[in-house]
């Protein structure tokens, strides 16, 4: 039986380091993918994400499984993409929102799902994808971070609530706002979707 992300991290607390390393390659891709997203740099992601994972090997002795791994996990991660992001320690660049982050596939929007698709359909599905990326990726940077974990991380309200340090309440008013932008931002990828659906209803 798979042992949980807390048992792992009790085992490394425990002295056991293949748990860490175990705990490293599970999260490595998607928390360098979410940090890419909030500096919009490539190599400051992988630079970050490293400084993430250290610190959480250097505070091992301390770890209490008062949350989940991911809660714990993902709170350093955004504190560290913060800091960097006000300092400017790091240059955005902003070609790099054009790319999908290594190791991490394409998920369609408003779109179903085709076995095979041909080359329009495809790229048609790229420019959607960059498109949405560049409207997250140009929320304020705590709305930014708040879809981000919602959405891409499919976190639920407490425990994006204690990453970002706020109410569940003044989260939902941060995601509201959020979504709101983005609704406004992506009203031309919604509408010809809309239009198309309702064309082909029978009766048209």
């Amino acid at each position: 039986m798979a042992r949980s992300d807390v048992q792992l991290m009790l085992d490394v607390k425990s002295g056991d380091d293949s748990s860490f390393e175990l705990l490293l390659r599970k999260y490595r891709t998607p928390l360098v993918n979410f940090l890419y997203r909030l500096v919009r740099d490539s190599a400051a992601a992988e630079d970050l994400a490293q400084e993430v994972f250290l610190r959480v090997y250097r505070a091992r002795g301390q770890y209490m499984p008062t949350a989940k791994f991911t809660t714990w996990m993902f709170r350093i991660a955004t504190n560290l993409a913060f800091n960097s992001l006000r300092d400017g320690r790091h240059r955005q660049l902003e070609v790099s929102v054009d790319r999908a982050s290594d190791g991490e596939s394409e998920q369609p929007v408003l779109e179903v799902a085709d076995r095979h698709p041909s080359i329009e359909v495809e790229l048609m599905r790229r420019d959607r994808a960059a498109l949405i990326r560049r409207a997250v990726e140009s929320l304020p940077e705590k709305q930014r971070a708040a879809v981000l974990l919602h959405k891409y991380q499919e976190m639920d309200y407490d425990e994006i609530a204690r990453i970002l340090g706020c109410s569940e309440s003044a989260l939902k008013s941060l995601l509201f706002r959020a979504y709101e932008t983005l609704r406004v931002e992506l009203a031309p990828l919604v509408e010809p979707a809309r239009v198309q659906a309702q064309a082909s209803r029978p009766g048209k």
